[in-house]
C-alpha cells in the first residue's frame, strides 16, 4: 500500500483536493476533522490542565484556545506536544484498516506535514499550491478571518517555494476544480504504473 501525504498552506485548496482523492475512492483521513474530534473526546482533559479555562462543558472552546495562544506564541509547542500524539494515534489505526482493506492507496491530510515531522512517515508527498494574490484572497473571504490571524497562520507554516521543493507531486489549484482533478487522477496513475503491482500492490 502506498501511503500518500498531502499538505499545503492555507488557501491553498487542501480540503477540496482531499476529497478529489477520495472521490478517485482513496481512503482519506483529514488530520484537521481529528484534531476537532479530539477538542471532545480525549484531548479536552489535558488542555484544560495545560491552558486552564479553554474548554466548556467538555469541549475546547477554540476561540479562547485562539486567544492564548496569540497572546503567547510559544503556547504553541505546548499545544502541539499534547494533540499531535493522539493525532498520529488515529492514523496509525487508519492505516493499519486500510492495509487489512489491501487498499492500494491510503492518504494522510496533515497542514503541518513537514513542520512536525510527518514526511518521513508516508510514501509519496503531494503539495497543493497556487498563487499568492489567490491564496490570500482565498483566506481573508473566510468568515472571521483578519489579515493578523492570516499572517500569524502563515508563521508557523513551511514556505511554500519550500514545500514544493519537498514534494514528489505538486497540484496547482488555481486553475480550477476539473484541472485539479486530472492532476489527482494523474498522480494516482503514475503512482500505480510505478508501483509495478496493478491492481494487486497491497
Amino acid at each position: 500500500m502506498i501511503v500518500i501525504g498531502l499538505t499545503g498552506s492555507i488557501g491553498m485548496g487542501k480540503t477540496t483536493t482531499a476529497k478529489l482523492f477520495a472521490g478517485e475512492g482513496v481512503p482519506v483521513l483529514d488530520s484537521d476533522a481529528v484534531v476537532h474530534d479530539l477538542y471532545r473526546a480525549e484531548a479536552v482533559p489535558l488542555i484544560e490542565s495545560a491552558f486552564p479555562g479553554t474548554t466548556i462543558s467538555g469541549v475546547v472552546d477554540r476561540e479562547k484556545l485562539g486567544g492564548v495562544l496569540r497572546k503567547n506564541p510559544a503556547n504553541f509547542s505546548k499545544l502541539e506536544a499534547i494533540v499531535h500524539p493522539l493525532v498520529r494515534e488515529r492514523q496509525e489505526s487508519f492505516l493499519e484498516k486500510a492495509r487489512k482493506e489491501d487498499q492500494r492507496f491510503a492518504l494522510l491530510d496533515i497542514p503541518l506535514l513537514f513542520e512536525t515531522g510527518a514526511d518521513a512517515r508516508v510514501d509519496k508527498i503531494v503539495v497543493v499550491s497556487c498563487a499568492p494574490e489567490i491564496q490570500r484572497q482565498r483566506v481573508l473571504s473566510r468568515p472571521g478571518m483578519t489579515e493578523e490571524k492570516f499572517e500569524m497562520i502563515l508563521a508557523r507554516q513551511l514556505p511554500d517555494a519550500d514545500k514544493r521543493r519537498r514534494a514528489d507531486f505538486v497540484i496547482d489549484t488555481g486553475k480550477g476544480v476539473e484541472a485539479a482533478q486530472d492532476q489527482v487522477r494523474g498522480i494516482l496513475q503514475r503512482l500505480a504504473t510505478d508501483s509495478g503491482q496493478g491492481e494487486n500492490n497491497a
